[in-house]
Order: C-alpha cells, then structure tokens, then sequence
C-alpha cells in the first residue's frame, strides 16, 4: 500500500494495538512517524512494530489524549469499546469510550490542527428499510454502540463545521481478518473457525440466512489511507465490500477452508438481530478511491492461517 496514504508524517493511532488498529500502524509505520495510543487492555503491545513511539494510556483521559496527540498532522481514531452486547450492558461505560473519548481526540486534534479519521460503524443504521445501505439511510440505531457511533460520527460532522477540523468518518460494515481478537464477542468468522478446529459443529445462529457484508481488514487499513489524504472531509463513508453474504454461506466457506468433514448446525436465533445488511459503497469509491480487494475465500484463508 506505498503508493496511498500519507507519507513523511506524524500520525497518531488510538488503539493502535487493536485488532484493525495493528495492522494499520502496520501500513503506517514505513513512512510516517507512527504513536500509538493505547491502554492494552484488548489490544496487544507485541503486535506493534519496532520504531513506533507508544504512550500506554487510557483514551478516556484528556490529558492523555491531548499528550499523544500534540504536534501531530493525521489521527486515525480506531480506539472503541466494539461489543452491542457490552454497550447494552453497561451504557455508561461505553458511551465514556466511544463518545466521550472521541470528543476528547476531536478537541486534541483541533489544537494540534490534525486530521482525524474515525472508525465509524454500520450499526449507526439499526435495522436497514432497504439493502444496500447507502450513507444517507435513516439512522435509527437499536443498541447504545449504534448511538453511541451516531453520536461520535456526528461529532465529526460538527467540528469540520464549526472548527475546520479535517475529519473523515468511515462506517465500517463487519470487518474481519487475522489477529481478530477470540472470546465472547469475536466476530462471528472467528467463532465458526475455532468451533471448525475444534471438530464442530459449526453454529449458525437462526435459519442462516440472514445476511452480511464481511469485508476484509485490509480493505478497511486501505481505506483508513485513502481518506488520510482526501478531499472530501466533513464526511463519512460506508467501507464494505456491497455483495451480500449468507452466515449460512459463511459457515461452508469456514467449514471446507479447516476441515469438510466438520458439521453445521443451526441454533437459536439471536434477539434483535439484523436480517440483512450490505453496503452501498458508491460514494467510497467515487470519492475516496475505495475499491474492496479481497473475496470471502481468500479472507477466510488468511484467517485459517494464522
């Protein structure tokens, strides 16, 4: 990824060694002064690569924030409590992560006078009223992360407004790919993988079929790049891939990638969940460049692999 993205350049990367955020740095560090803010609390420090300034600190804490982010020229605000299931256990704890932080980054970043790209989410949507889901979609989130992402993706929006801060907020859709953290709120591609190696079965949640639209990290780290350098700030971008995968689909794919022989079976249906979601990626590309590079099978692979 040499020829995009910024170059020669002090970038500072919250969670930087999360599971999205590592492999960015990843792409960073080559050519840009590269800090990384993180507490380790999910992400790990010997993911990062040699050379890279880290400030193990809480993204919570303004000080903190405004420390790391000083004299930089590009933030990319990747730090987030991820998990529906957390948020709506605890909506205090995360709304602090996911929305108190992100405006603590906003107010580093307008005295640093640096761009920030925030990591957005599909879950801003809620329940989709049509497929593909374009960026001027009804918002009607139905768990606190999908306010909370509203909220800190309309932050974005207001401090381009109201303080010329060149923000670009990307609404990833489901991200996958290696280094995805394993345990109770793994993706779903990392729970059919470790029930695949383990001799299954494979659950499928509900009837299967019910959609995603799974796009690959480095996709997501391309796109993360690509908006670094844009034009087009005081906007957000969905960042998928627009085809729409069946979870049933997704097992199979699983499934024959660790071992054909492995079953499938179905479960009990997750309470509010989504039926369908895809992107409607016609804006990233147009404006951003954007254009997924990895299929289902070859990303499943480079999970299986590692």
């Amino acid at each position: 990824m040499d020829d995009i993205g910024p170059q020669g350049k002090r970038v500072v990367v919250t969670g930087g060694g999360g599971f999205v955020g590592h492999h960015l740095v990843d792409a960073l560090a080559a050519y840009n002064d590269v800090t990384v803010l993180d507490d380790f609390s999910n992400g790990r420090r010997e993911r990062l690569p040699e050379g890279v300034t880290v400030h193990e600190g809480d993204v919570c804490d303004p000080e903190a924030v405004t420390r790391a982010v000083e004299g930089a020229d590009v933030v990319f605000h990747e730090a987030a409590v991820v998990s529906v299931e957390r948020s709506v256990e605890d909506p205090e704890a995360t709304h602090a992560v996911n929305v108190d932080a992100t405006l603590s980054v906003l107010s580093a970043a307008r005295k640093a006078d640096a761009r920030v790209v925030f990591a957005s989410s599909a879950a801003v949507y809620g329940t989709p009223e049509h497929v593909p889901v374009a960026e001027t979609a009804p918002k009607e989130p139905v768990s606190p992360y999908g306010l909370e992402k509203l909220s800190a993706d309309h932050y974005c929006r207001l401090f381009a407004e109201l303080y010329g801060v060149e923000t670009v907020a990307l609404r990833y859709f489901n991200v996958y790919g290696p280094g995805q953290s394993k345990g109770p709120y793994s993706g779903v591609i990392t729970a059919f993988v470790d029930q695949a190696r383990g001799g299954g079965p494979v659950t499928v949640q509900g009837d299967g079929e019910q959609t995603r639209d799974f796009v690959h990290v480095s996709d997501v780290v391309r796109a993360n790049l690509l908006a670094a350098t844009t034009e087009h700030v005081g906007e957000a971008f969905n960042i998928g891939t627009g085809r729409a995968v069946p979870v049933r689909r997704l097992a199979e794919v699983v499934r024959d990638s660790v071992d054909p022989s492995v079953d499938i079976q179905t479960g009990a249906a997750r309470a509010g969940d989504v039926r369908h979601s895809r992107a409607d990626i016609t804006k990233a590309r147009g404006r951003l460049g954007y254009e997924p590079t990895v299929d289902l099978e070859e990303g499943i692979r480079t999970v299986v692999e590692t």
